[in-house]
């Protein structure tokens, strides 16, 4: 058990001038008549000789101080003895021992107790009228009775005038000093050898007293007995004296008492007794005996006023002005200061090391015209030693000559003390040696003062050869010499060795003193033997030694830190009564225990105690209560204190807030800083800043932070950095790293250095904001003050910014100084370097620091090698990392998980699928159980890369393993069907999320709501959008624009521009692709108004029309069939614009063309070549396009013929010449075309591949589209036949194009079909029965529901698949799809009369007039148009077989067939009706069905006349 509180505060608890004895009592004996010796101890100590107990003379009151912890007494030399070399051996015998007080921090000279009585034996021949005493005195009776057998007595005038007195008082002195301890006085004073007078044995008694107090008391009682004198003033003031002394105040107390009404109002009785008082420090005792004296007309003397002065600096701290005040005092008594006031004054500022006061005394002193003598300068020596200033008291030493003094040995002792107490060795040895040269031997005080200081520097050998030094040269170990080794070797927590120093005290003839149980007691406490400190206690108690304030402390603090309050609270009683107050510390530790406990009532006694007893004030027993964690108490009474007028203090405040705020009682905590506010207006700048810190404890920190903001403008916080640090600290938690760098600023701003952790938290947020610059500086700057973290992380957070930041250089110079200021760097700090060179991929750097710790340690960690990889992996060097993973092996060093997971993530996203399979095949072999992020990864590069089985599977795994896919998962599966349109999968996706109750997040319903637009469902994705908002989710801008092109593309315009709407009005951002979007649904269903408006609300939006805006406005004029409308715009083009490419003219030219007027389109192409742009592939396309669609092969040759006068005649050629032969060229031209923006080879080709089918260039047409294919123009699997995919997709290939691809694709199969079944049709026909060739159950074309230059590709494939009776029919649940059952496709392919050939020829000769015709977003042979019309206008959707049917009849036997079908459906419906089995609802959707036709705005056929 360790103790603090009380010890803490003890530094030196025997340095004391007291000296204890047992307590006595003498009695009569009724049989023999004499004085038996009654002192009896209760403890082993009872044996032991009483020694004397020894003081410095300083004056009649200044005595040995009691309350003082910090001093040691030793025996004053006489005077023959202190100044050898002035030879007074003669004039002043040796006098008694008389004692020296010295103190801890100075040996601090003390006068004698009454200046008076030192001279009192030197003045005893003029007669006790000297000395200020009543006639009576000498008037008494001569002690004894006439003796025939003797010589005749001396008369009384005689013996008075007699000068033999000394030999007189020595003798009885001498012989009741020499009596054994079983003799009595009564034995010596009966045998009245010499002839005496009362003040002769006032003098036997003070010179006994000198040796052993209990012998004085048994002189004073024997006279009493044997009533041989009356009781005198003199004779009481000398025992009460003695008593005084030796700290019998119990005695003095009684013996006054009893004697004082016979005595009467005696000047010197009184001042004796406030001595008695002063020695304890009672000095209350002393001035209520102060003002009884002149209640009772005896007027105080300056030894009075003295003696009051005295028990004031012993009764508590000095506090400023006080010795000022006090000399005052004397003034105001009519009384003058003498040298024994001011010495008095000046050994107080000794005691309490009081420098500033000793000054001020000393200036009162040479002021008032009072000489000092060298007790004063003694005094001066003592306070400058004590106050650190041993150079100054060295220069008072030296100065002492020319002042007129001879240093003694209580100057020397006091300089020699000022240096021990520095521990300056060495000049404590030059002050010794000039010490004896001056015939100054070393005595007592000068050997305890050299063990002292050896003891304060845990030199306990030193100080015990010392102790053996000082036996060896005659010094007696005294009480004090043995307490300063106590309470060194109890400092030290040697405690055996203490109480062996105080056994072999006890043995040695010592009486331990008070001072001495005091030490022992604190030495047992700081060793946690609580037992042995309470019996030395007890045993202090039983000898007679009153406890005095340390003792009392020092047990109390015990008992309370052992919890035994009851014990404790009696103690305290005890202490009370005697006059004693535990000071602030011990009733801390006292408030504490009892809050514990929930001892209220208690801990109100004690705040009345402090009160009342104490004399403290409402904010002294405030802070008392806040330390004691007393909260509620402590602020009823701060309260009281802030009404009363106190300052607020700012330590109680803050640490009642921290409690309040602790137990969350922040209403309370707000209650008390209103309180204080209004009350305490001075304090305003104290409480805001209280406000700040509790508000942000109660988590209001918005409102702290306001708080802050409105106060700072008008003045600066305090000079403490808490309130800034808990703000800092806020901030930090609430992410608010600006405002936490504002704050630090405002910090600095005002002077205010940061504590260490502040610095960490600052530098944390600096590298959480991307500044570690700005961190590094900080940590530079702490280590400039002295502040070293401790926390290496610190210094690891810095470096991995600076490596995010790709600033491997500054995290190399941070790593540097870490280098110089520690011998070993942190394995964390290499390993965040590495860290730093891997994100800037400098793999050979992070290498040597990777050799470095295998080389000089500490050992590479996991991280260490994951940062090696990380390097490559940056660096783009994927193919050396399996160099790099030999190598760590051949090391020795094994492969984590984590690399594997490490070198998975870097292949995945390199996109190596071949790698990513090994790698993760590789772990689960080598023991590794593939974790969640593993799955991810694979499910993340797999999808990207459209491997849906390997996903599914995957997936199966992920949850055979036990790991339930997470949304993350989810939304992969969701974009991989959306990418492939699977819907129908898609939409069990999105199932299976709200089965497992995941809650769907943006990318699920982003992704969601993009996949219904792309199957033209737009209502069902805006009413998931609806949900998502409800969800709390909002949409992503792309998801909206993708519902308003869906909504575009479904003609529902109203609901487009009603979520266009919505985002302008909702304040939305919205850039210039809206306004383009919405351009298009304009341009696409011909509202060519609404786009011209659309203009000016985009610049009304603050967003400028671009390039591509006006491109866009063109394109609506073209497409709405006003090609002037875009001439115009193509003006303005020119005007703002003049270097115009050939896209503006482009537009124009395919506006007129598309309206047939093809003389104006040539002449635009020929304004352009002169406005300065060549034709180019766009102008080619547009021509070409144009030329597909002409109706006469003359206006395509015009068309023609103007593209080659312009410079390129390829198409031309294509049409008039061998096909053959334009390969090369053709081929040439795509390369050309292929690295042009714009898909320019991909457009090209697409209108190549109409022309050539529109004249019948069939096969011409199919070497081009196979060219595309190869050159990667086209996709490589447009038809996946070789894959046993035997699916296609024909999605963006223009009409003819796609006729050429899909003619292609049906003699692939069929082709394909037939070398399976080597060229037997009959093998054919058993292999299509059983299934083989192995094909899928469907077959799927994918034709998508895009138009391409007003051709809908969906409607022209069924058209042509409907006209060739194949089993292709619409897919239900997708649209854009065509399937076809593998079995009737394989069937059909051998069987139909339109597969027999299906090999593509070019036609012997040109057509008159183009083969095809584009009719509502339909290109169709043009043959196959009149019947289609009658077809689709009268039955509506049909099947392909009986599609291909009718389109086969004559017109009159179509027409006859149709209209027998349309009676038969009406007869059938009728019967239905009649029967009650036809829904209303269901006939009118029949009804309805066979009504709906597709229009589009046909395409203006009004071809004009080329002139």
């Amino acid at each position: 058990m360790s103790f603090t509180g009380v010890l803490a505060l003890v530094t030196s608890p025997l340095l004391h001038s007291d000296s204890s004895s047992s307590s006595s009592s003498s009695s009569s004996s009724s049989s023999s008549d004499k004085v038996r010796k009654s002192t009896c101890l209760s403890c082993s100590l009872t044996q032991t000789p009483s020694t004397s107990s020894s003081e410095q003379p300083n004056n009649d009151s200044n005595t040995s101080q009691i309350n003082n912890n910090n001093k040691f007494c030793y025996s004053r030399a006489s005077p023959s003895v202190r100044w050898p070399h002035l030879k007074l051996s003669e004039t002043y015998p040796s006098p008694p021992h008389t004692p020296v007080v010295v103190e801890d921090a100075g040996f601090s000279a003390q006068l004698s107790d009454s200046d008076s009585e030192s001279k009192e034996e030197d003045n005893r021949d003029v007669g006790s009228g000297a000395l200020g005493l009543d006639k009576n005195d000498e008037t008494q009776l001569v002690l004894g009775r006439p003796s025939k057998t003797k010589a005749k007595k001396m008369t009384k005038l005689a013996l008075k005038r007699a000068k033999d007195w000394r030999e007189r008082v020595r003798f009885y002195t001498d012989r009741i000093l020499g009596l054994k301890s079983d003799e009595f006085v009564a034995d010596v004073l009966d045998d009245r050898k010499v002839q005496m007078t009362p003040t002769d044995f006032c003098f036997v008694v003070k010179w006994v007293g000198q040796k052993s107090w209990q012998r004085a008391l048994e002189v004073y009682e024997w006279l009493n007995l044997r009533h041989w004198y009356a009781p005198n003033a003199r004779m009481l003031a000398t025992i009460l004296a003695v008593l005084g002394k030796a700290n019998q105040e119990a005695l003095a107390v009684e013996i006054y008492t009893r004697a004082e009404p016979v005595i009467g109002n005696t000047v010197q009785v009184y001042n004796a007794m406030m001595g008695v008082y002063a020695r304890s420090g009672r000095f209350k005792r002393v001035q209520d005996l102060l003002n009884l004296m002149r209640e009772r007309g005896c007027e105080p003397d300056l030894v009075s006023l003295n003696t009051l002065i005295n028990a004031r600096l012993r009764s508590g701290a000095m506090v400023p002005n006080l010795a000022i005040e006090l000399l005052n005092e004397v003034r105001r008594s009519g009384l003058r200061p003498d040298i024994i006031t001011y010495n008095t004054l000046i050994s107080g500022c000794a005691r309490e090391s009081n420098l500033e006061e000793a000054v001020k005394v000393y200036a009162d002193m040479e002021a008032h015209n009072s000489q000092p003598d060298l007790w004063t300068y003694n005094a001066l020596i003592s306070v400058y030693g004590r106050c650190g200033q041993s150079s100054k008291a060295e220069q008072l030493f030296k100065e002492l000559e020319s002042k007129g003094f001879f240093p003694d040995a209580v100057t020397y002792n006091t300089l020699l003390y000022a240096f021990a107490r520095e521990l300056n060795i060495e000049k404590v040895r030059d002050i010794c040696e000039d010490m004896v040269k001056m015939g100054f031997a070393k005595d007592e005080m000068t050997y305890n003062t050299i063990i002292h200081m050896y003891g304060k520097q845990g030199q306990h050998d030193q100080a015990q050869q010392v102790y053996q030094d000082m036996k060896m040269l005659g010094r007696i170990p005294d009480a004090v010499t043995y307490t300063v080794l106590i309470d060194s070797l109890g400092k030290e927590n040697k405690i055996t060795e203490a109480a062996n120093v105080m056994s072999e005290m006890l043995d040695s003839g010592v009486k331990p003193t008070l001072r001495t149980y005091s030490a022992l007691m604190c030495g047992y406490a700081k060793a946690g033997k609580q037992v042995e400190a309470q019996e030395t206690f007890d045993c202090m108690i039983r000898s007679g030694i009153r406890p005095d304030h340390l003792a009392y402390s020092v047990m109390l603090d015990i008992f309370l830190r052992s919890n035994e309050t009851k014990k404790a609270l009696t103690l305290y009683q005890e202490m009370l009564h005697d006059g004693f107050m535990p000071d602030n510390a011990l009733y801390e530790v006292m408030l504490r225990v009892l809050g514990t406990e929930n001892k209220l009532e208690t801990i109100e006694k004690l705040i009345r105690d402090m009160e009342k007893v104490g004399g403290m004030n409402a904010q002294v027993i405030s802070s008392i209560l806040v330390k004691g964690e007393c909260y509620d108490h402590a602020v009823k009474m701060l309260r009281l204190a802030i009404t009363s007028g106190y300052e607020l203090d700012r330590e109680s405040l803050f640490s009642i807030l921290s409690s309040y705020s602790s137990c969350g009682r922040h209403s309370e905590a707000c209650e008390l800083l209103a309180f204080l506010k209004e009350h305490a207006p001075s304090s305003n700048q104290l409480i805001t800043e209280a406000m700040v810190v509790i508000q942000c404890k109660a988590g209001e920190f918005d409102g702290a932070l306001a708080e802050y903001s409105n106060s700072k403008g008008f003045h600066s916080f305090s000079r403490s950095c808490t309130m800034y640090e808990i703000l800092i600290q806020g901030c930090e938690k609430n992410e608010l790293f600006g405002e936490a760098s504002q704050v630090y600023s405002d910090m600095r701003f005002y002077g205010i250095e940061p504590s260490e952790h502040l610095y960490q938290i600052m530098v944390r947020i600096y590298c959480k904001m991307g500044f570690p610059e700005t961190a590094h500086h900080l940590i530079e700057e702490a280590a400039m003050k002295g502040i070293l973290f401790d926390n290496i992380s610190i210094c690891v957070d810095v470096i991995e910014v600076y490596g995010k930041l790709k600033l491997w250089q500054k995290a190399e110079s941070l790593v540097g100084s870490l280098k110089q200021r520690c011998k070993t760097v942190d394995r964390k700090v290499w390993n965040a370097l590495i860290q730093a060179y891997a994100a800037s991929g400098c793999y050979e750097r992070a290498r040597v620091i990777f050799n470095t710790m295998t080389r000089d340690g500490p050992s590479p960690t996991i991280e260490s090698v994951n940062g090696l990889l990380q390097a490559l992996i940056v660096d783009g060097r994927l193919d050396e990392i399996y160099v790099l993973i030999q190598e760590l092996q051949d090391m020795g060093f094994k492969i984590s998980k984590s690399s594997i997971l490490l070198m998975l993530e870097a292949f995945a996203r390199a996109g190596d699928i071949f790698e990513v399979k090994k790698i993760y095949h590789g772990m689960k072999a080598a023991g590794y159980f593939p974790t969640m992020n593993s799955f991810r990864i694979m499910i993340k590069l797999l999808s990207r890369k459209k491997q849906v089985r390997d996903v599914e599977a995957m997936v199966s795994e992920m949850e055979e393993a036990g790991f339930k896919p997470d949304l993350s998962t989810w939304n992969c599966m969701l974009k991989l069907y959306a990418g492939v349109e699977d819907f129908k999968k898609t939409v069990n996706v999105y199932q299976r999320i709200k089965e497992t109750e995941l809650q769907p997040d943006e990318d699920t319903y982003n992704t969601l709501i993009i996949l219904y637009c792309r199957d033209r469902r737009p209502e069902e994705g805006l009413s998931l959008m609806h949900e998502m908002r409800r969800q709390g989710l909002e949409p992503k801008l792309n998801t909206y624009k993708s519902l308003i092109s869906a909504f575009g593309k479904q003609q529902l315009l109203d609901q487009a521009e009603e979520l266009f709407e919505e985002l302008r009005s909702s304040g939305c951002k919205l850039d210039r692709s809206f306004y383009h979007t919405m351009m298009k649904l304009y341009r696409n269903s011909g509202n060519h108004t609404k786009a011209e408006m659309l203009l000016s609300v985009m610049k009304e939006a603050g967003i400028e029309p671009n390039f591509a805006t006006m491109h866009l406005l063109m394109v609506s004029y073209g497409s709405s069939g006003q090609p002037e409308e875009a001439e115009k715009v193509l003006d303005n083009l020119k005007v703002t614009d003049s270097d115009l490419g050939t896209l503006p003219y482009s537009s124009v030219i395919d506006a007129y063309l598309r309206n047939g007027d093809y003389n104006t389109g040539i002449q635009k192409l020929n304004e352009m070549k002169r406005d300065g742009p060549e034709p180019d592939h766009r102008i080619w396309t547009c021509f070409i396009r144009a030329a597909s669609l002409s109706q006469q092969t003359s206006e395509a040759f015009v068309l023609l013929n103007a593209l080659r006068d312009a410079g390129f005649d390829l198409p031309i050629r294509l049409l008039k010449e061998k096909s053959e032969s334009l390969i090369p060229d053709v081929d040439q031209c795509l390369e050309q075309l292929a690295p042009l923006d714009d898909n320019a080879a991909f457009n090209f080709v697409n209108a190549l591949g109409d022309l050539l089918w529109a004249y019948e260039l069939r096969a011409t047409a199919s070497w081009v589209f196979q060219l595309a294919v190869k050159k990667g123009i086209y996709n490589h699997d447009v038809f996946r036949v070789a894959d046993k995919d035997w699916g296609a997709d024909f999605r963006k290939l223009s009409a003819g194009s796609a006729l050429v691809g899909l003619t292609l694709w049906l003699d692939q199969m069929q082709a394909t079909f037939f070398l399976l079944c080597k060229g037997s049709r009959d093998l054919w026909q058993d292999a299509s029965l059983e299934g083989y060739p192995e094909s899928p159950k469907s077959v799927v074309l994918i034709t998508g529901t895009s138009e391409y230059n007003m051709v809908s590709l969906n409607s022209t494939l069924k058209a042509c698949l409907w006209e060739i009776g194949s089993p292709f029919l619409p897919c239900k649940t997708r649209s854009g799809l065509l399937v076809a059952k593998a079995h009737s496709l394989r069937m059909w392919l051998k069987d139909s009369p339109f597969c027999l050939d299906l090999e593509l020829k070019d036609a012997p000769a040109l057509p008159e007039s183009n083969s095809m015709q584009l009719i509502d977003g339909c290109f169709l042979r043009r043959g196959l148009v009149p019947a289609f019309k009658e077809i689709n206008e009268k039955l509506g959707l049909v099947r392909p077989k009986k599609f291909a049917r009718l389109a086969l009849l004559s017109d009159e036997e179509r027409e006859r067939v149709i209209q027998a079908d349309i009676e038969g459906r009406e007869e059938k419906l009728e019967k239905m009706r009649k029967r009650g089995n036809v829904d209303p609802r269901r006939v009118n959707w029949i009804k309805k069905l066979r009504k709906r036709t597709y229009r589009r705005p046909a395409m203006l056929a009004n071809t004009k006349q080329i002139v």
